[in-house]
């Protein structure tokens, strides 16, 4: 039996919910670019600060961002849901400025692990990812998700190329000092450009604590979202402990990777536009979601039978992973969002984002371990069989409704 054309469920945005999307995901981009922008050159301008040859705190000081964000994303998820998001979002890059302040400042390691710690106590991605929910319509909100998945993709890719250029003229503080510009021009998006929030987060009754944190932990549809969105960022950190050291093994060098990424990147958000968009609107989005973790356990053994590294190699490799991760990370917060209940959106969020940061600490950490003490290809092995696990996790999980509940 047909039915006429619902307005509500039309797959073009409307201009608030364009506005939203854009402002959102620009935020996203300043915070990310000041991250990204420091981190190609992190390991070998800390060489220069005091106890700068110690292995241990010069990995603490990149791995504790992530850290501080892993514990702090569901308070500010939950805070969310009782003051506001955006109240949020400006106390988060605040901190966010803060640290990044303290790092410029820095002229110690230890200062350096403080100023970054700060960095990540201003965890905002569930607050944003939940007002992108608020104030987008269900038929066009993987593909607002997608907009700030994009925005990370070019900042990544962009920073990529500017960081080098920007650490001979700037030195690392002046990075810092960049990143924490990039934080306040974050803030005056959220007060003067971001649309305002839905009425009801002025006047609805949020649940208990304990009540949201229960609903959250135990809806299953949640829990495998939220085992694979750590695993998707274990394995994109671990692989990339190993991923520089092949393409230099194959004769580009470590200047010029750009190179390899930067295309890659580009090139799959063409073909993430070009599957991911009309196959939810046709109703196959659980099948392109298990299909891109599939994609990407097979780019894990695809490495791990490579036993001679080439440019080319690596490259077609790069790419495919890219289509498989631009689709989960545009979907899954989707996902999640949808299948959260709307007075608990944000701790949920704040739960998933949580394990995201969690699973880049462990990836970093544990990926370091494996390839000091097992080898690349133990490694490459190890990440294969994490995504496995989770197509078997993903399996089970039935499509998300449509609208949420």
């Amino acid at each position: 039996m047909s039915h006429p054309p619902n307005p509500s469920e039309s797959s073009t945005m409307t201009p608030l919910e364009r506005r939203s999307s854009a402002s959102l995901a620009l935020i996203f981009a300043f915070r990310m670019l000041g991250l990204f922008l420091v981190m190609p050159v992190f390991a070998l301008e800390a060489r220069h600060y005091p106890n700068g040859d110690d292995p241990a705190l010069v990995g603490l000081a990149m791995g504790i961002y992530g850290l501080t964000q892993g514990l702090l994303q569901i308070p500010f998820g939950m805070a969310s849901d009782r003051v506001g998001r955006k109240r949020v979002m400006v106390l988060g890059l605040v901190l966010f400025a803060l640290g990044s302040g303290i790092a410029a400042w820095a002229s110690t390691l230890e200062w350096l692990i403080i100023g970054r710690a700060v960095q990540g106590s201003g965890a905002i991605s569930a607050a944003v990812t939940a007002l992108l929910a608020d104030q987008t319509r269900d038929a066009v909100r993987t593909k607002a998700m997608a907009m700030i998945g994009a925005s990370i993709g070019l900042v990544f890719s962009l920073s990529l190329v500017l960081s080098p250029l920007l650490n001979a003229v700037l030195g690392l503080s002046g990075l810092f000092m960049l990143t924490t510009f990039l934080a306040l021009a974050g803030i005056a998006v959220v007060l003067w450009w971001v649309p305002a929030e839905p009425a009801r987060h002025a006047n609805h009754i949020p649940l208990g604590i304990m009540t949201s944190l229960h609903n959250v932990l135990t809806q299953p549809t949640l829990l495998r979202l939220n085992a694979g969105v750590f695993i998707l960022h274990a394995v994109q950190l671990a692989m990339w402990v190993a991923l520089p050291a092949m393409l230099e093994q194959a004769g580009l060098p470590k200047n010029s990777h750009w190179q390899v990424y930067l295309p890659a990147v580009l090139g799959s958000f063409v073909v993430m536009g070009g599957t991911l968009f009309p196959m939810e609107r046709r109703g196959y989005l659980r099948g392109t979601f298990l299909t891109a973790i599939a994609l990407i356990a097979l780019v894990q053994i695809g490495l791990l039978m490579m036993a001679t590294p080439s440019i080319v190699g690596i490259a077609w490799v790069v790419f495919l992973f890219f289509c498989g991760f631009n689709i989960l990370e545009a979907s899954q917060p989707s996902m999640t969002s949808r299948a959260a209940a709307s007075q608990v959106r944000g701790t949920a969020l704040g739960v998933y984002n949580s394990l995201q940061s969690l699973g880049l600490f462990t990836g970093g950490a544990l990926g370091g371990w494996l390839v000091k003490a097992h080898g690349v290809p133990t490694l490459f092995g190890a990440c294969a069989a994490a995504m496995l696990l989770w197509l078997a996790i993903a399996w089970a999980m039935p499509p998300v409704p449509a609208k949420a509940k």
